[in-house]
């Protein structure tokens, strides 16, 4: 952004400009535009894309002096008073191979190096967004990375950008999204880490419109006649062709192909020593009559052949001209092709627009041919727009309005000056002190809609069973907006909460919203799909009990309870869950019942899911069957497709999601569960001395490579004999057959307990089953790089919750034989 507010961009690949016209019409300013062929970079000057003639970068990207120029202007902007680039675009030339049928040929995946340069780019530049345009295998296609791996586009673009960069990418149809032609197309688009808090990705995608007829497009323009030019619109014209070839399609019926011609001297053919010899019919669209009551087709670059695909007009017997080729991809009227206004083209004689077009037509019908629709890029320019002149709220503004204004009256008079990411992270700050309730930051959520199921159905019911500040209705906005009616039932104990939502967000006309203040627990009406961030409240048996009437409760944790009763009511469910459901006995039923029901994703967020709150978490996605499970952990930037039997094997005590080969050589070589687990949480420092009549062995006790216990001064405790008799550890006092191991950590070792001193909770009694004793190379082996490189994988890369207790004493075992 400029000092004048003003924000910037750069555009790659950018051919004529037409679809980054879109960011110049929302006020952006071009830093730097770069394209290969000259004739095209020619009408972006016409168009004044630039403010300085320097910005306008003709090369190949590849060669080290095109960089450096598009550098050069970053630097010029910089002393202009610009901190950082805005948004950089790429559409590069993409060359659709799967990674499946190039594994073997590195030349042909190298064709795609465009797309390597674009997120090398990316990376140096370090853009606040970036956006990718391309076809709709984009993501799926081959490329040759720096390293020369062969991996897809979509892996390349994750491996390099994601530990900066927030990312959604789908493949739309632009027909739904404000262009008025038929063209499906991926668009990925990444928000940086330090604005991923307060805008998600998704948030910055075009809006789903209603798609429009070709009558309804271009069906008011002046009917043309043979060759003939409007003379109140220079470029509502077209190319002739060879007369002959009229006879072939003037006789079609809207949606009919000269193909289908019963006579042979109408069909599509060439006169070949006096014999008619038919031309083939590769495509089904070719010579074909569009219909004025379908959408417009999808253009392609030579929209000027009879012979190419979609071209011929619903009435008359030519291709489409250049203005209803113009109005299809919404391209705006005042974007100029030739260095002259309308009126003055107008204004030529016959013979001078002949001449202009027979020089400019077929550059204009290419570059409309590869455009972005104009209306795509606009609308996504004007929300970054919007998004950065509103003000995003610190945690001390946070604190000090709460305290200070009512709520309700401040959201009304602010919505529209501060973003709504800041003001529900306002609205959450005043949840939390009475409901357990967390900021469910965008980033995460913006990884969650990419999970979220698809339905082809008219009508779909679908539950926010907590709603808090409304986080998530933006993404459930998002992700069906395409379905024609959504019941959505918004629940939350909170009435002050559902009427602030009411004013925060904006509902669209295809969802019919039902405000329901209850416990979500008390619902019982069925839904197609349940999502959202439960309440993670501890709770004892007894609260359950009284609370829900649910006896005997297995679950203390009410998110838990969230979850099973939603498998129960809803046919998916994605919610937000603490990451100990991997692995605990708590959650063991609860594991079983997600099973049965269909894993369909896990995404591990690690401590990233609520900011200043130290607490895992996972989202988890179930309600079909599938072989293969997504895992994904933002933490590790680790992306798996990992089958449902092999990381549920019943032969492991939990749920194992990075499972990997390497595990399993390790795993075979070792007898597991051969210790049971004890530990006294009831000892603590603060009923232990510095110096008494028995040592208490604690964690940092058991050097690294478990060989001895060691002293340090200032951490030893003791504890007086006469009050030993107060814990239960007391049993394991003058027991030598046990071993210990500390607790809490990712530098497991094991060392065999001497009689004469006991522990406390952070060291981990392991009892033998069977009488088992472990060698010296065997309590050695615990304390290995490799055993702890298992042991991370085996405990899922958890950072708070390593407890070892009666499922996780599983993985300390001895070599087999």
């Amino acid at each position: 952004m400029i000092d004048n507010k003003v924000l910037t961009y750069i555009s790659l690949f950018s051919s004529a400009g037409v679809g980054c016209f879109g960011f110049k019409q929302a006020g952006f300013e071009c830093v730097a535009t770069n394209e290969i062929i000259p004739r095209r970079l020619e009408i972006q000057k016409i168009n004044h894309k630039c403010k300085f003639e320097s910005g306008y970068i003709l090369g190949d990207i590849k060669e080290e002096y095109i960089k450096n120029q598009i550098f050069s202007q970053i630097t010029k902007y910089k002393k202009l008073g610009n901190d950082k680039i805005d948004v950089l675009i790429a559409t590069p030339p993409c060359q659709g191979m799967s990674v499946a049928n190039h594994k073997k040929n590195i030349k042909d995946t190298e064709r795609n190096s465009l797309v390597v340069e674009s997120v090398e780019l990316i990376n140096k530049i370090k853009p606040r967004f970036f956006i990718f345009e391309n076809v709709f295998k984009f993501l799926d296609t081959a490329c040759v990375d720096k390293n020369k791996n062969i991996l897809s586009i979509k892996d390349l673009i994750n491996q390099n950008l994601s530990s900066n960069y927030s990312i959604y990418s789908e493949v739309i149809n632009f027909k739904n999204y404000g262009s008025n032609s038929s063209r499906t197309r991926t668009l990925v688009v990444g928000v940086c880490k330090e604005l991923s808090n307060f805008i998600a990705p998704f948030e910055l995608f075009p809006n789903y419109q209603n798609e429009k007829k070709l009558k309804e497009v271009i069906g008011t323009l002046k009917p043309l006649k043979w060759g003939e030019i409007d003379k109140n619109d220079f470029y509502h014209a077209f190319r002739t062709y060879d007369e002959k070839m009229r006879n072939w399609i003037k006789d079609l019926k809207q949606g009919q192909s000269a193909f289908d011609n019963v006579d042979i001297n109408k069909k599509p053919h060439q006169i070949i020593n006096g014999e008619i010899v038919l031309n083939q019919r590769k495509n089904g669209d070719k010579y074909t009559r569009q219909d004025y009551d379908k959408v417009a087709p999808c253009i392609h670059t030579r929209n000027d052949q009879l012979a190419s695909q979609n071209t011929i007009h619903p009435k008359e017997d030519r291709v489409f001209s250049i203005r209803e080729l113009m109005l299809m991809m919404e391209i705006p009227k005042e974007f100029k092709w030739i260095d002259m206004c309308i009126d003055e083209l107008n204004s030529l004689s016959d013979e001078e627009k002949y001449k202009l077009l027979k020089k400019n037509e077929i550059n204009i019908r290419q570059s409309i041919g590869e455009a972005v629709p104009t209306i795509i890029f606009r609308q996504i320019a004007q929300k970054i727009a919007n998004f950065m002149s509103q003000k995003q709220l610190s945690s001390k503004e946070i604190s000090i309005l709460t305290n200070k204004q009512n709520l309700l009256e401040f959201l009304q008079k602010n919505k529209e000056q501060i973003s709504i990411s800041s003001l529900s992270h306002l609205v959450e700050y005043v949840n939390n002190n009475e409901n357990s309730a967390y900021f469910t930051n965008k980033f995460i959520i913006n990884e969650i809609i990419k999970s979220l199921p698809t339905f082809d159905k008219e009508r779909i019911t679908i539950i926010e069973p907590s709603v808090g500040s409304g986080n998530f209705l933006p993404a459930i906005f998002k992700k069906y907006e395409n379905i024609k009616n959504v019941d959505l039932k918004i629940i939350d104990i909170n009435q002050n909460l559902l009427d602030i939502i009411k004013i925060l967000y904006e509902i669209p006309s295809n969802f019919n919203v039902e405000f329901i203040c209850n416990d979500f627990m008390n619902y019982s009406e069925k839904a197609d799909l349940i999502v959202g961030n439960p309440p993670f409240t501890k709770m004892s048996k007894k609260e359950i009990e009284k609370k829900y009437q649910i006896k005997n409760s297995v679950l203390t944790n009410l998110a838990g309870l969230f979850m099973q009763k939603a498998t129960k009511i809803a046919d998916f469910v994605s919610l937000v869950m603490p990451k100990n459901l991997l692995n605990t006995d708590e959650y063991k039923i609860t594991r079983d019942i997600l099973e049965n029901k269909g894993v369909m994703s896990i995404i591990d967020f690690g401590e990233l899911g609520f900011s200043g709150v130290l607490i895992e978490t996972i989202n988890i996605v179930a309600g079909r069957q599938s072989k293969n499970i997504k895992i994904k952990s933002l933490p590790l930037n680790i992306h798996l497709a990992q089958d449902s039997k092999y990381i549920f094997d019943k032969k492991l005590p939990y749920w194992v999601i990075y499972r990997d080969s390497f595990f399993d050589n390790t795993f075979e070589n070792i007898q597991f569960n051969i210790f049971e687990s004890f530990r006294d949480r009831q000892l603590t420092n603060s009923n232990t001395l510095n110096c008494g009549d028995i040592r208490i062995i604690k964690s940092r006790n058991i050097d690294d490579k478990g060989t001895k216990i060691i002293d340090i001064n200032g951490y030893d405790s003791y504890i007086l004999k006469n009050d030993l008799s107060n814990y239960k550890v007391s049993e394991f006092l003058n027991r030598d057959d046990v071993y210990l191991v500390p607790n809490m950590t990712y530098n497991p070792r094991i060392i065999k307990k001497e009689k004469g001193y006991i522990t406390n909770g952070s060291v981990a009694i392991l009892i033998p089953k069977c009488n088992i004793k472990l060698s010296q190379k065997q309590m050695e082996f615990i304390s290995s790089p490799v055993f702890r490189k298992f042991y991370k994988i085996a405990r899922n890369y958890q950072t708070r919750t390593l407890n070892i207790d009666n499922s996780s004493v599983f993985w300390f075992g001895a070599f087999k034989g």
